[in-house]
């Protein structure tokens, strides 16, 4: 039962996270438009939103900047029914003081490597938001997907305090599992 809850609640926690709704452990500022528009050419586009957040990390204190923008440049996605949404590139800034620690344009080809190419052909770069700090590192929460669908594939990206990147598809049902499992 408690799987089957947690499956309901999914899309719900895919939406809050690549919207950014989440403020983890950080405080910090968050604008986002809840709307997305339809141009005059018929193309559905996701609102621009901006979330900053102040993170510490290993006892040092970073500033994170994420920018979600429509960006007519990137290839046009069209769903099954014919309509046509424009991707989103996504801005991910982490800076420590004055000094920049990350700085990357995000688009969904920057997941081809853990996103199947038929997936990826088919969504569009929804989010990225702050998540958490790990020993790794900063750890933001990524998603692409069917433009308004609950078809999504959850990514991590997580960012060293020197600035190295990595990027890993997440199995929320695995590790949902792996919980439950010990005390059977």
């Amino acid at each position: 039962m408690k799987k089957f809850i947690y499956l309901l609640m999914l899309p719900i926690f895919a939406v809050l996270a690549a919207c950014g709704g989440k403020s983890g452990n950080a405080d910090g500022n968050s604008n986002m438009a809840l709307q997305d528009s339809v141009d005059a050419h018929g193309i559905q586009r996701m609102q621009d939103s901006k979330a900053e957040v102040d993170i510490k990390f290993k006892g040092k204190d970073y500033h994170s900047y994420v920018s979600r923008t429509p960006d007519e440049n990137l290839p046009h996605v069209a769903n099954e029914m014919g309509d046509i949404y424009m991707d989103n590139k996504i801005v991910v800034r982490l800076t420590q003081g004055d000094a920049s620690v990350f700085n990357k344009t995000f688009t969904k080809n920057d997941f081809s490597d853990v996103v199947d190419a038929s997936f990826l052909s088919k969504s569009i770069l929804e989010g990225v938001v702050y998540d958490k700090t790990t020993a790794q590192g900063i750890v933001y929460a990524a998603s692409v997907c069917y433009p308004q669908t609950d078809l999504y594939i959850p990514l991590s990206i997580t960012i060293t305090s020197d600035g190295k990147m990595n990027i890993e598809k997440v199995d929320m049902l695995e590790e949902e599992y792996k919980e439950e499992t010990p005390n059977n």
